[in-house]
């Protein structure tokens, strides 16, 4: 069992969001995961909403994992991502890698990455659009929706374009 898997990741990110002064709100809502579901019950556009995937990239020497943010209105181009970092090809990982990666189950992982061996990356587009983003919180029945310049500072992303094209 990896250190993060014992976390309670939706403690853990409100404790951090308000030791970082972070302007967010939670919303309480029925356990979904689906992206146009859950913007709808949050009253957000769909493009507000911070679709996280966990993905593993593989080829010419590479193997790693990342955290990929995407706006949920936009598809994943995985070949972008994977040439980003060298590699050949990156896919979902397995049920049982984001849970060890994340300690949440797919649909509720926070766009944000507390396991040293996940890279936070996130395409730029998800915060040209809106000042605040949405995304469930380390929960499926909880969501945040924060400050979009507020979520730069805290989590750092790497900016990578892999929105598919």
């Amino acid at each position: 069992m990896s250190e993060i898997a014992s976390r309670n990741i939706h403690q853990h990110l409100l404790t951090l969001l308000e030791q970082q002064d972070a302007h967010f709100r939670v919303v309480e809502h029925e356990p979904i995961g689906k992206c146009e579901e859950v913007s709808e019950i949050r009253g957000t556009a769909l493009g507000q909403g911070a679709k996280a995937l966990v993905c593993k990239i593989k080829g010419n020497g590479v193997k790693k994992h990342v955290l990929a943010i995407l706006a949920a209105d936009l598809q994943a181009d995985l070949t972008r991502l994977a040439q980003h970092f060298g590699g050949l090809k990156a896919s979902l990982a397995s049920p049982a890698e984001v849970e060890n990666l994340t300690a949440c189950v797919f649909g509720a992982i926070p766009p944000f990455s507390f396991h040293p061996e996940l890279q936070l990356v996130a395409d730029p587009v998800l915060f040209q659009r809106f000042d605040d983003i949405a995304f469930n919180a380390g929960l499926l029945e909880k969501s945040v929706i924060m400050n979009t310049r507020d979520y730069l500072r805290i989590a750092q992303p790497e900016f990578v374009d892999f929105r598919r094209l």
